[in-house]
C-alpha cells in the first residue's frame, strides 16, 4: 500500500504550483467577470450578468468572433496541409535534407512580434519585398496595401502565420512518419500501388495521432492569436483584422478590468466548445499500428 502511494507525494509540488498560478487565478477570474471593476471604481460590486449581456450587444465583438474563426480554420487547414506537404517532401532521400528540414522548423522559434516587424516590411506598399517581386515579373498591378485595404488585411496574416508556423506540423509529422514501417509501403508498392494509393491508404491512416496533434494545437493557438495582427495592424484597418485578444487589450486599456475578464472567460468557453469535439472526433480515427 505504501509503495503505491509513495509516487503520488512526488506530484505535490507540481499540482501545488499549478493550483496556485493557473487554477485558483482562473476561479477568481470568473468571479470578476461578474463585477463591475474598472479603474473608476471605489470599491467593486457584484453585478450579475450585466457583463454579459454587454457583450452580447457589442458589434465589435461579433466582428472579433468572425474574424477569429476565420483566422483560426484558415490557418489550421493551411498549416497542416503544408506541413504535412513538407514532412512527406523532407521524409524522402534527397541531399542536404537535414539542412532543409532546419531552415523550414527556423520561423517558429524565432518570436511572432519580431516576424511581424519583418513582414511590415515586406508588405510595405512601395518598398516592400512582395509588391516589388510583383513588378520584377511584371505584374505590378497586382501590388497591393497589404496591410492597410480592408480585403487583403486579415489575408496577409494569415499568409504570415502560415509561414511562421507550418515548420512546427512539418516536425509533427515527420516523427510520424518515422514510426510508420516501411515493410507496408514496400509491400504495398510491389504489389502496384502507386504513391497515392500507399499515401491514402497506408501512410494518412498511420498518421492520424500526428495529425491530432497538429489540428489540436493549430485550433487552440489560432483561436489565442495576438502579437502577429497586433503588430501588423493592431486590429485594423477600422476593425476588419480585430480578434478576440486585441479586443481585449483595448477594452483593458480602457480600465474596463471586470468587462475585459468576461471577454477572456467568453474565449475560454469558445475554445473549450471548439476545441473539445474536435479533439474527441480525430480520436477516433486513431489507428494503433
Amino acid at each position: 500500500m505504501e509503495r503505491r502511494k509513495y509516487p503520488i507525494y512526488f506530484s505535490f509540488p507540481a499540482l501545488s504550483v499549478f493550483l496556485l498560478f493557473f487554477i485558483a487565478p482562473t476561479l477568481i477570474g470568473v468571479y470578476y467577470s461578474f463585477t463591475d471593476w474598472n479603474v473608476n471604481a471605489d470599491s467593486i460590486r457584484f453585478i450579475g450578468l450585466d457583463n454579459y449581456k454587454a457583450l452580447f450587444g457589442e458589434p465589435r465583438l461579433g466582428k472579433a468572433l468572425s474574424n477569429t474563426l476565420i483566422f483560426a480554420a484558415a490557418v489550421t487547414l493551411l498549416q497542416n496541409a503544408v506541413g504535412l506537404g513538407l514532412a512527406l517532401l523532407m521524409n524522402e532521400a534527397i541531399r542536404m535534407r537535414n539542412l532543409y528540414r532546419t531552415v523550414f522548423f527556423m520561423p517558429y522559434v524565432i518570436a511572432p512580434i519580431v516576424i511581424g516587424y519583418v513582414f511590415r516590411a515586406i508588405y510595405h506598399p512601395e518598398h516592400g519585398i512582395v509588391n516589388e517581386a510583383l513588378g520584377w515579373i511584371g505584374l505590378g498591378s497586382l501590388g497591393q496595401d497589404w496591410l492597410n485595404d480592408p480585403k487583403w488585411a486579415l489575408f496577409s496574416i494569415i499568409v504570415t502565420d502560415i509561414w511562421r508556423v507550418a515548420g512546427f506540423a512539418m516536425v509533427v509529422y515527420l516523427a510520424g512518419l518515422q514510426f510508420i514501417p516501411k515493410d507496408l509501403t514496400e509491400s504495398a508498392s510491389i504489389d502496384g500501388a502507386g504513391y497515392w494509393r500507399r499515401f491514402r491508404h497506408i501512410v494518412f491512416p498511420l498518421l492520424a495521432a500526428s495529425f491530432t496533434v497538429n489540428v489540436l494545437l493549430s485550433v487552440i493557438g489560432s483561436m489565442k492569436v495576438f502579437e502577429m495582427v497586433m503588430v501588423l495592424t493592431d486590429g485594423g484597418p477600422g476593425y476588419t483584422t480585430e480578434v478576440f485578444y486585441t479586443y481585449i487589450r483595448s477594452t483593458f486599456s480602457l480600465g474596463q478590468m471586470g468587462y475585459s475578464t468576461a471577454i477572456n472567460l467568453m474565449l475560454f468557453v469558445l475554445v473549450t466548445v471548439v476545441g473539445v469535439p474536435v479533439l474527441m472526433a480525430l480520436k477516433k480515427r486513431e489507428v494503433e499500428m
